[in-house]
């Protein structure tokens, strides 16, 4: 019998050591998921998924409530449908993967396994929309889908993953518009509020936009290490599908037109923004309004009798909190200190302490994830109970945007030159002034790695001069090296 220690108890390399390999070993320790036998899967083991199924509540809760209705479409794509739109396949064609024989026999067309779905939601909406009374209709998935990734990491970039993907169709250009951009602030908040991520919503650059989309919309987050991640997107369409597709309608002057379409999604890939934005060299931090576990508890006890002083306050303390996503941990072949350790590598927002000298003075000693050491320690007593864990649980959210907000803005640089320029995007984002010339987006790229963020929806007033060719330059542009 060997003296090995759990692979959750082994330490993990500091950020600042092996930032990637920080990052890899996390998910695996923290056990939120695994490499799969195919190259570039993963299998989301039940704490990943636990923390996913979060992510799709509290979105799912917003589709609904502005009138979106969930449905499922097929996972093979005729590949006739991807050649419909030129710029769609041209963008996706590097990533498809094909089915060329089914049951045995080769297949009179090859099937796609969708990399998204554009075109066979198009085919759909031809078929249902004949009249202005059919629209708007307002659809999401949520799904997994395939994408034939060269460079994968677990969460960031995998060949299959999860996501949501919506698809509407709307009678005007502005209505297709304003459903594009409602989705980008349903985003934000949603980063925002739930994940405690400050991200910034902007439009992304003729380059950088969506294969087939008149114009993208974005939310960028910066992660521990001043990586962006493009963390979710909502497409402007316009009438390109409908065409390719034949969306068409009679108006109310029994004129027949093309729809205005949208798509948007956020993936699994948000999961890799949570764990860069508020992991530490202890591991995971998560916020509490997601987190699969949002209270811990922990009894210690060293003996039978300590244990039977113990145990009967953690189960009032378990119907006293049951509102909460609660786990007691019972385990007695370990020991305290290794449960502390345990959990706080998992990121859970709050632990509890129950031994002998609590239940003498009648209080409990709680421990915040956000805050390491003896700064997050404290005691409360047992009265209200449930109002000041959930006071602790709001302090602790709050905290983590502040913080994560703050490193962010520390980040983020308006270099008065090119040169100056190439400097803070090693370890950081510019904000510079572009005049939108390929040439200037190319060069910045070819000179830093650095690509073009997003134009954020915020813009300062007046013009200024672009960072690369100093020609007069109408908006600011966030560049930055990223994921």
């Amino acid at each position: 019998m060997t003296d090995q220690k759990p692979i959750s108890q082994e330490k993990i390399p500091s950020r600042g050591e092996n930032y990637s390999e920080w990052y890899n070993q996390l998910i695996l320790k923290s056990e939120l998921a695994d490499y799969a036998p195919v190259r570039g899967c993963m299998v989301v083991r039940p704490y990943g998924w636990a923390l996913w199924e979060n992510i799709q509540q509290a979105l799912d809760r917003r589709f609904k409530a502005t009138g979106h209705v969930n449905a499922a479409f097929p996972l093979f794509i005729p590949l006739s449908f991807l050649e419909k739109e030129k710029e769609h396949v041209k963008g996706f064609s590097p990533e498809l993967a094909v089915v060329t024989i089914g049951g045995g026999e080769k297949l009179e067309e090859p099937l796609v396994v969708r990399p998204t779905s554009e075109t066979i939601i198009g085919y759909m909406y031809s078929k249902w929309v004949k009249s202005y009374r059919d629209l708007p209709i307002l659809i999401n998935q949520w799904c997994n889908v395939v994408r034939w990734e060269m460079r994968t990491r677990m969460f960031l970039r995998t060949l299959e993953f999860y996501w949501q993907e919506g698809h509407t169709a709307h009678s005007t250009s502005a209505e297709a518009m304003e459903e594009t951009r409602r989705i980008l602030d349903i985003y934000t908040r949603f980063a925002t509020d739930e994940a405690a991520v400050p991200v910034i919503p902007g439009r992304k650059s003729e380059t950088e936009k969506f294969a087939g989309a008149v114009s993208s919309f974005t939310i960028e987050g910066m992660m521990g290490d001043t990586k962006a991640l493009q963390s979710g997107t909502s497409h402007f369409l316009g009438q390109n599908f409908a065409k390719a597709f034949n969306i068409q309608f009679l108006n109310e002057s029994n004129q027949l037109q093309n729809a205005w379409t949208t798509s948007w999604g956020l993936s699994t890939r948000f999961i890799g923004a949570i764990i860069m934005t508020h992991g530490d060299d202890q591991g995971l931090v998560m916020p509490p309004r997601l987190a699969p576990i949002q209270i811990v508890i922990v009894p210690i006890a060293r003996s039978d009798e300590e244990k039977a002083r113990v145990m009967p306050v953690v189960e009032q303390l378990r119907q006293a909190l049951a509102e909460f996503r609660l786990k007691v941990d019972d385990r007695t072949e370990v020991t305290p200190g290794f449960k502390f350790n345990d959990w706080e590598m998992r990121g859970v927002p709050l632990r509890i302490e129950v031994g002998p000298k609590d239940v003498e003075k009648n209080v409990i000693t709680v421990a915040r994830r956000d805050m390491p050491g003896k700064a997050g320690k404290s005691t409360l007593g047992m009265d209200q109970l449930a109002p000041q864990i959930a006071g602790l649980l709001n302090e602790i959210q709050a905290n983590m945007l502040a913080k994560a907000t703050t490193f962010r803005d520390a980040h983020i640089h308006d270099p008065r030159s090119y040169d100056e320029f190439k400097q803070v995007v090693e370890n950081g984002w510019a904000l510079s002034w572009w005049c939108g010339s390929l040439e200037c987006e190319a060069k910045i790229k070819e000179d830093t790695r650095a690509t073009t963020r997003c134009l954020p929806l915020e813009q300062p007033a007046g013009a200024g001069h672009c960072i690369v060719c100093n020609q007069p330059a109408h908006e600011k542009a966030y560049f930055a090296k990223a994921y």
